[in-house]
């Protein structure tokens, strides 16, 4: 689990991410308070049953993921990232009006004292997700 801190006397919630298996297996426990977001683009494996909501919105384009898990099959994780051009293109993505919206909601609920959780299906010990950038935005909003 990777997260932003809020500093001492702030009341801006903490923007927390973790993926499926971490949080079935108990490594990462979202208090009962805490909002949880999917930001997949198909809900499989038992999501539903950790989430509040799914914003599909917020994951990767079905052209992008798939070119970017070819690649990845060929050259390895990380490496396709940068072979795709995987973070300016979900850049460009999250720069239109409904994931801007979907980002505003998730600024306000921090920003209103709320945890939120990013969740997806991807491990990010050794592997960059989506939900790297995803948090880098939505930190810029409440920074």
């Amino acid at each position: 689990m990777s997260q932003a801190e809020p500093t001492d006397g702030d009341t801006t919630g903490t923007l927390k991410d973790s993926y499926l298996y971490s949080i079935q297996n108990g490594d990462d426990r979202p208090a009962d308070d805490d909002m949880m977001f999917g930001v997949v683009r198909r809900q499989k494996y038992g999501i539903r049953n950790i989430i509040d909501i799914n914003y599909s919105s917020l994951s990767p384009s079905d052209d992008l993921l798939t070119e970017f898990k070819q690649r990845a099959d060929e050259v390895g994780h990380n490496t396709a990232v940068d072979d795709v051009n995987f973070r300016e293109r979900y850049q460009q993505q999250l720069s239109n009006f409904k994931p801007q919206r979907l980002i505003e909601e998730i600024t306000i609920l921090l920003e209103g004292g709320t945890d939120v959780w990013l969740v997806c299906y991807e491990n990010t010990d050794e592997k960059f997700c989506h939900r790297d950038l995803l948090k880098e935005v939505i930190n810029e909003r409440i920074e």
